[in-house]
């Protein structure tokens, strides 16, 4: 007698799917609003800083007001990550939002350096969940195939925030005063926690927490001495000095320790086993690499426009817009692309080639080079970021459950921010170098018509005072500044092209069109769910049996 055998599909999530259109446009709205509240507030303080320290009167502690978020934020990323998976993420993201909005008070009312500091620290402690959390809860709302789209806005709003934060900063200062960089967070930080109390609605989860104390404790100092390494070296101290030598061993040790904690932890922040899925080391490496060109290109841009055209720092930042427009043309495109037809692995193939032939045009610039060339190659820049920037995030995200979604994409932001850091500050080291010793040569060379001005100190080096040079030496200058950058975009081709190999080993697995429950990561991105199904087929096919009557 034959017996008949159900092949039962995989789990599927109850899940708000198919929301009506309103509410996922409410929700997303929502979404949209804190990830620009969070990245804004890593760009917007760039050209409000030094008014800021002149009358708060803290120039010895000025790296801290950025270095203190950054710390916080990267810390809390795999935090967020994991305690979304396990308690639900409609909680923790309102939760990360009034800590942002209590750290956007302190920061308004701060009285001096002390207090702005602690407020960029408490912002940091909630802006580290509002870009995870938000690239998570589309996760929970819409399946892996309709989510390109979502992630490809997403993307375009990133970059968008990356050159307003600038030019927000710069306007503040100029206008109304610094401390609007704080107070503007509230009515928009006030709207999406309105939409995300209304609007938002999540599956309910009942795990445990078994929170991991000691992957926390040596995660956090492994990424406090990281980033003080890339915020110190080369500026306040030497890379040789004792200060930047033991941050460095520091990090090792506890980067160490950490990986032991991991392995040992019940439920650890970051389990090992990520490391054996293909797409997740892949997309996050080169993600990281798309980092380290578009962070270490922004530090350095605007001034270079500045000095190179003569324009003000507003006048950079509006020239810095064809960076944002290829970026959200590419991103948005290929986010629609990606839920349309289910093709990806093109895209960021695509994207370190645009952007490899974009550092070489770019290495390329003399002072003599028209703006509307130069623009045309900053758009080309803007162009490779998006077309890799979210889909490799999209990437992550579909080779994990939905359950674990929070910290696969968690996991894969920390590594990147890492990595665009460190690279950033690596990019601000040879560029560094290189000016000092081509200022060093070419003034010299002047002999008398220095005016007496043979040594220059790199840091003074503003554009407003070097328009104020004599022509001898503003030429100079500006043409040592030239020289200096323009090479260091030929020096980050090389790992650009790097990424564009490892893009071509990206496994294009199916993108999910449900929102599934359970499953264990498997090394090929496949769940246990997938595995069970197909060995059901298959003894389908090789005996003919039937089951369950």
């Amino acid at each position: 007698m034959n017996e008949s055998v159900s092949v039962s599909p995989p789990p599927v999530r109850d899940a708000p799917a198919p929301a009506q259109r309103s509410s996922i446009v409410a929700v997303f709205a929502g979404l949209l609003v804190t990830m620009f509240l969070a990245s804004l507030d890593q760009t917007v303080f760039s050209t409000a800083l030094p008014t800021v320290v002149g009358e708060l009167g803290g120039l010895d502690h000025m790296l801290w007001v950025t270095t203190g978020y950054l710390v916080a934020a990267t810390i809390m990323m795999p935090i967020y990550g994991k305690l979304g998976d396990t308690i639900g993420r409609k909680g923790l993201f309102i939760g990360a939002l009034l800590v942002f909005l209590l750290g956007s008070v302190i920061g308004g009312l701060a009285p001096d350096m002390t207090w702005l500091i602690i407020a960029r620290v408490v912002q940091g402690i909630g802006g580290g969940g509002l870009m995870i959390l938000a690239q998570a809860i589309i996760a929970d709302i819409v399946p892996v195939r309709d989510r390109g789209k979502y992630m490809g806005v997403m993307g375009a709003v990133f970059g968008l925030s990356s050159v307003v934060g600038p030019l927000l900063g710069g306007w503040f200062t100029e206008g109304i005063g610094w401390r609007w960089a704080f107070w503007i967070n509230l009515p928009l930080g006030a709207l999406a926690v309105i939409l995300a109390v209304v609007a938002l609605k999540l599956p309910k989860h009942e795990s445990k927490v078994r929170f991991d104390v000691w992957g926390t404790l040596t995660m956090a100092v492994a990424v406090t001495a990281i980033i003080l390494v890339a915020s110190w070296g080369g500026g306040q101290y030497a890379w040789d000095s004792p200060v930047i030598l033991g941050l460095i061993v520091t990090a090792l040790v506890f980067a160490g320790l950490f990986v032991l904690a991991e392995a040992k932890a019940e439920e650890p922040l970051i389990p090992l086993r990520v490391f054996k899925n293909r797409n997740f080391v892949l997309s996050t490496v080169i993600g990281l690499f798309i980092g380290v060109a578009m962070f270490g290109t922004l530090g350095y841009l605007p001034m270079y426009l500045q000095m190179a055209t003569g324009v003000n720092a507003t006048g950079s930042g509006l020239m810095m817009v064809s960076m944002v427009v290829g970026l959200m043309v590419t991103a948005l495109t290929t986010g629609a692309l990606a839920s349309r037809t289910g093709r990806y692995k093109w895209m960021p193939i695509a994207g370190m080639i645009v952007l490899a032939v974009a550092m070489w045009l770019m290495s390329t610039l003399t002072v003599d080079t028209p703006i509307w060339v130069l623009l045309g190659y900053i758009f080309l820049l803007g162009a490779g970021i998006g077309f890799g920037m979210q889909i490799l995030v999209l990437v992550v995200q579909n080779a994990f459950p939905d359950r674990e979604v929070g910290m696969a994409t968690a996991s894969n932001n920390f590594f990147r921010e890492i990595g665009a850091s460190l690279g950033g500050a690596i990019v601000g080291a040879l560029f560094t170098a290189r000016l000092t010793d081509l200022l060093g040569e070419r003034m010299a060379s002047l002999g008398p018509a220095a005016g007496g001005a043979g040594e220059l100190d790199v840091n003074a080096l503003t554009p407003a005072a070097v328009n104020d040079l004599p022509t001898a030496i503003h030429d100079v200058v500006v043409g040592s500044f030239n020289d200096a950058l323009t090479p260091v975009f030929a020096m980050l081709i090389p790992m650009v092209l790097a990424g564009l190999v490892l893009a071509f080993f990206v496994k294009e697995t199916p993108l999910r069109a449900e929102i599934e429950a359970d499953g264990e990561i498997e090394a090929d991105g496949e769940t246990e769910a997938d595995r069970d199904i197909e060995a059901d087929v298959d003894i389908e096919a090789n005996t003919g049996i039937e089951a369950g009557s």
